[in-house]
């Protein structure tokens, strides 16, 4: 009988094909695959890893206004950035069908809903169904983040149970807001996705502090880059390598028990498939002396309110009024 209080999660910290929807897809899915053969039930990919991060804007003057560069870059990330309503990922979703395995994928989403020329830092979740269950657009781009992301909303400020877990995930810097971390928290999530573009500088602190304030798994997942994976067609590649140091992201995927501890310390420059077993009963043993959202919190005096409206420049219907 299968064993509902215990998960088995791949961490698969891999570089992209960097701007390359089609190549970077098929690496998720070779990931997915040999996930599947290590009866991994969850699978979780870095930050905007499909198809890759805007490297170049921290590089080349992002911030220059009007200037070829900026532009021919910027409509390339857009052309492989990935829409969903064109089935980008559906083999992601048939695989994860295939497997029995729930999938956490960062992407560079090029919605409809919003025009299809804008885009978005998107968390994907497909459940082991393979069905896509939400899509949550991180809500603030972080600094040079802003010249070519555009801010999200809260529509996928939403859970998952998973066997007796529930999870729920936000982007990169967006873990560090306490808000929308306590609407993830009021859901009773107890287990806590945090996807990167890479370095431990980023998740060595960050993953344990959340656990330790949540009494929740935390589990990290970031990407790798190194001047090796920038392909040789990549529009204005020499000004994009002049200042481009060996090492961009070195990974640091982790995970952090809900005391706070290390069960996974961060990963370093290491491509590939990294797997721990999670065990439901501590979330329930560390929630006995703190609970953020239960016994150790006071909603009659602070209270959160989330609007999970997807956000839309237009609504069409009739202007007549109705009888």
């Amino acid at each position: 009988m299968e064993n509902s209080k215990t998960l088995k999660v791949a961490l698969s910290q891999i570089s992209p094909v960097w701007l390359d929807k089609t190549g970077t897809l098929a690496k998720v899915e070779a990931q997915i695959v040999d996930a599947g053969k290590n009866s991994a039930e969850l699978i979780i990919f870095g930050e905007a890893l499909v198809p890759g991060y805007p490297f170049w804007l921290a590089l080349t003057g992002g911030a220059e206004w009007n200037t070829e560069l900026n532009k021919e870059l910027h409509a390339h990330y857009v052309s492989n950035a990935v829409c969903i309503e064109e089935g980008d990922l559906d083999g992601i979703c048939d695989l994860a069908k295939q497997h029995q395995m729930s999938v956490y994928l960062g992407i560079i989403e090029r919605p409809k809903d919003r025009g299809g020329h804008s885009i978005y830092a998107s968390l994907v979740y497909i459940n082991s169904e393979g069905k896509i269950s939400s899509v949550h657009r991180k809500l603030q781009p972080t600094y040079d983040e802003r010249l070519t992301w555009s801010p999200g909303d809260g529509n996928g400020l939403v859970v998952h149970e998973l066997k007796d877990f529930t999870v729920g995930g936000l982007n990169c810097w967006e873990n560090w807001m306490p808000l929308p971390r306590a609407s993830l928290y009021a859901q009773g999530e107890n287990l806590h996705v945090a996807v990167w573009p890479g370095s431990d500088h980023n998740t060595r602190d960050i993953t344990r502090f959340i656990a330790r304030e949540s009494r929740s798994y935390v589990i990290s997942v970031s990407c790798l880059m190194t001047r090796d994976n920038f392909p040789k067609e990549t529009p204005h590649l020499d000004a994009i390598l002049k200042n481009a140091p060996q090492v961009l992201a070195n990974g640091g995927s982790c995970v952090a028990g809900p005391d706070g501890e290390w069960i996974l310390e961060p990963v370093l420059n290491k491509e590939g498939n990294l797997f721990v077993d999670l065990d439901f009963q501590r979330v329930l043993q560390e929630r006995q002396n703190f609970d953020p959202v239960g016994h150790y919190s006071r909603p009659d005096v602070t209270k959160l309110i989330v609007d999970r409206e997807r956000q839309t420049t237009v609504q069409f219907g009739s202007l007549k009024e109705k009888d």
